[in-house]
């Protein structure tokens, strides 16, 4: 008998004519009852987490059976190994699923990312993105959004009707709370001693970006009034192709760009507050406990983590991410499925003022001039 559960649960027989039933244990449903060949195997259909038992048979003699029980057992985590704000946003999750199941949990992560975790989860083993090949692993889960989002084998639900942490927590079977990640900085010493905000203006995708031609130019100029210096943090130069591009950021000290996450996490850390458009440096923003300002239309406000600071206009076009009538292409920079060929061309951020921003914002600059 060989048995695992690397995406889905799988049986394989050694002789023909056994017959191998899996049943959800939380459900009391049967998920597969059939009769194989000698060495075929027979595997779930979910590929997330259930917690499956499968009993194997030789006619009616019971020759055995296993419950999930992953018991200091090895499971490994598949993430995108390099993406800020999917592993802020998942490793919680992950984390939890480990007390829950008391396992020996690994999670591929590139190196830059590692500096940032491996201290806050020394239970958690952070490799790099390729097969474990140390020992058999007992699990393996994917967490990601799958295309289509439609697909229920290896996503429970839907990612556009529930928040980026919920949608982890279903696919892993645990409590869906917001949990803020747990990131411990080598380095906590504060590295500008003026008063100064944090921006970070990249995005995956155009429609991620605050598109508004005269957005971070004017409220960079406005947060310099204020008495602020301006720190851009992004990790690039170089932004998606745009016609805003020469613009993002006009009047931000950019000194931050290319350097290590952890010393840019320092600085934000350390800002008063952060202002930046949906991406994994807001995600990080906000698992320091940096009050984060997100502009944004893209996507609900209700798809991220929570702050009392996100800028959104509902009076214009929004939320197209979260709209089950569209599919959303991740590989298409320029997304913009009810404007792609008009006027109102990524009007859910073009219409966000910076005035609108800086009425947001007031209470946060008044809070710091105390």
């Amino acid at each position: 008998m060989r048995y695992d559960f690397n995406h889905g649960a799988r049986v394989q027989v050694p002789q023909a004519g056994w017959r191998v039933r899996m049943r959800d244990l939380d459900t009391n449903t049967v998920v597969l009852d059939r009769v194989l060949e000698a060495g075929e195997i027979a595997a779930s259909r979910r590929k997330y987490f259930v917690r499956l038992q499968f009993d194997v048979f030789d006619g009616a003699r019971l020759v055995f059976s296993h419950a999930f029980d992953a018991t200091w057992r090895r499971v490994r985590m598949e993430i995108a190994p390099g993406a800020l704000g999917d592993a802020l946003a998942w490793m919680p999750a992950i984390e939890a699923f480990r007390q829950q199941h008391d396992c020996a949990v690994s999670v591929p992560l590139t190196p830059a990312l590692r500096a940032l975790f491996e201290d806050g989860y020394p239970e958690l083993r952070f490799v790099d993105d390729t097969p474990d090949t140390d020992a058999p692993l007992y699990a393996t889960y994917r967490i990601a959004r799958h295309v289509p989002y439609t697909d229920r084998d290896h996503q429970p639900t839907d990612p556009r009707v529930s928040s980026l942490q919920d949608f982890a927590s279903y696919l892993l079977g645990v409590p869906a709370i917001e949990r803020r990640a747990n990131i411990a900085l080598a380095d906590r010493e504060r590295p500008i001693p003026e008063r100064y905000v944090c921006i970070a203006t990249d995005t995956p995708t155009q429609s991620q970006h605050w598109n508004n031609p005269g957005g971070w130019p004017t409220l960079v100029a406005h947060l310099r009034a204020c008495g602020y210096r301006v720190v851009c943090v992004d990790g690039r130069r170089k932004h998606v192709a745009s016609s805003t591009a020469a613009a993002i950021g006009a009047g931000a000290e950019g000194f931050a760009v290319q350097r290590p996450l952890p010393a840019r996490a320092n600085l934000i850390a350390h800002a008063d507050f952060f202002i930046g458009s949906d991406s994994g440096l807001s995600w990080l923003a906000w698992t320091l406990g940096t009050p984060t300002v997100l502009i944004g239309g893209f996507s609900h406000p209700k798809t991220g983590f929570h702050t009392p600071w996100h800028v959104i206009n509902f009076r214009a076009c929004n939320s197209c991410y979260n709209d089950t009538a569209l599919a959303f292409d991740g590989l298409d920079s320029n997304w913009c499925p009810r404007h792609a060929d008009d006027a109102l061309r990524f009007q859910c951020s073009t219409a966000i003022t910076p005035e609108q921003v800086m009425h947001v914002i007031e209470p946060l600059v008044a809070m710091n001039r105390r």
